[in-house]
C-alpha cells in the first residue's frame, strides 16, 4: 500500500487555500486530478466523511503527470472559505456538546453526594432517637428499681416487727428475685454503646491512610463478636491468645482493637483475652456487632458523627 500520486501544482494550490495535505490529496485522488474546482467540490460533497482528513493508499502507485497550475478562481475560494468556515463551527460545536455532557456529569455528580450526606444524616438522626428512647427506657428500669428497693425495705420493716409466715415468705421470695435478677442480667446502658462507637471511630482516626488496614480489623473484631454470640458456650470462642501472630497482625497491633473486646466484656487473664460465660451479653454483643457493621458499610462513620461526652 502506498500514498497515491496526485497532481503536485494542485496539491501545493489546495494546501495555499488553507487545506490539510490528507484532505487535498483524498480530493485529488477522488476526483480524478483533473482540476482544482473538481476537488473543492468533492470535499464539499464529502466533508462529514470520518476518514476525510486520512491519507489515502492504494495497491499501485499511479504516476500522475504534473502540469501547470489552474488559475485560482473566486469561485474557488469561496468554496474553500466556506469549508474552512464549515469545519470550525463544526469543531465548536463539538466542543460546546462535550462540554454540557461535562457540566452535566458535574450536576449529577453534587446531586449523588447530596443524596449520600443526606441518607447519612438521616440515620444518624435515627441513631440518636434510637439512643434518647434506649435512655428512656434506661431510666424508667432504674425507677422500678428504686421502687421496687423501697417496697423491699417497706417489707423487710414490717417482718422486723413480727408479720405473718406468709409475709416473711414473699420476702425472702422478693428478695431472692432481686438477687437472681441482678446475676442474670449484666449491666448494660446505652452509654456502653456509644463507648463501643467511639472507641472505632478513635481507631478508625488513629490509623487515617490505613483503610484496608482499618477495614481488615473491623472484620476481624466481627468474627470474634459473632462467633460468641452465635455460640455463647463454646469456651473457644470466649479466649483468644494474645500473643498470636494473626491476632496481632489483624487487631492488637491497632490502637483500640484490644479495648474494643474489652468493652464486649472480654478479661485479661494472662497471656490471654477471655469473656466468662455469665458475663456474656447478647445485646451488648449485637449491639457492637451493629456498631462495627456501620463502620465498615458507612462512608461517613466517624465522619458526620460528634462525640458525645
Amino acid at each position: 500500500m502506498a500514498v497515491p500520486k496526485v497532481n503536485e501544482k494542485f496539491l501545493e494550490d489546495l494546501e495555499v487555500m488553507g487545506f490539510p495535505m490528507a484532505r487535498a490529496t483524498r480530493a485529488l485522488h477522488y476526483s480524478g486530478n483533473t482540476s482544482l474546482e473538481d476537488a473543492i467540490n468533492w470535499m464539499i460533497d464529502h466533508e462529514n466523511d470520518i476518514d476525510i482528513d486520512e491519507m489515502p493508499l492504494v495497491d499501485v502507485d499511479i504516476e500522475v503527470e504534473s502540469s501547470e497550475s489552474f488559475p485560482i478562481t473566486e469561485e474557488m475560494r469561496i468554496k474553500a472559505q466556506s469549508l474552512r468556515v464549515q469545519e470550525r463551527k463544526t469543531k465548536e460545536e463539538e466542543e460546546k456538546r462535550l462540554e454540557r455532557e461535562r457540566e452535566k456529569e458535574r450536576i449529577q455528580a453534587g446531586k449523588r453526594l447530596l443524596e449520600a450526606k443526606r441518607i447519612a444524616e438521616e440515620n444518624e438522626r435515627k441513631r440518636s432517637l434510637s439512643l434518647r428512647k434506649a435512655e428512656k427506657e434506661e431510666e424508667k428500669r432504674a425507677r422500678e428499681k428504686v421502687l421496687q428497693k423501697l417496697e423491699q425495705d417497706k417489707l423487710n420493716r414490717r417482718y422486723k416487727q413480727g408479720l405473718s409466715l406468709e409475709v416473711r415468705a414473699t420476702v425472702r421470695s422478693s428478695a431472692i428475685e432481686i438477687q437472681q435478677e441482678k446475676k442474670s442480667k449484666p449491666v448494660y446502658t446505652t452509654a456502653k454503646v456509644e463507648q463501643l462507637r467511639e472507641c472505632l471511630r478513635n481507631l478508625r482516626r488513629n490509623h487515617q491512610g490505613e483503610d484496608a488496614r482499618v477495614r481488615r480489623a473491623f472484620q476481624t473484631l466481627t468474627v470474634y463478636v459473632g462467633n460468641v454470640a452465635k455460640n455463647p458456650r463454646e469456651e473457644k470462642y470466649r479466649k483468644i491468645r494474645v500473643n498470636n501472630p494473626l491476632f496481632q497482625d489483624r487487631v492488637g497491633s491497632l490502637n483500640g482493637g484490644v479495648e474494643f473486646l474489652e468493652l464486649c466484656g472480654f478479661e485479661r487473664t494472662g497471656d490471654f483475652l477471655y469473656l466468662p460465660h455469665e458475663k456474656v451479653d447478647m445485646a451488648l454483643l449485637n449491639s457492637a456487632g451493629s456498631a462495627l457493621n456501620s463502620a465498615m458499610t458507612n462512608p461517613f462513620f466517624g465522619v458526620l458523627s460528634t462525640t458525645r461526652n
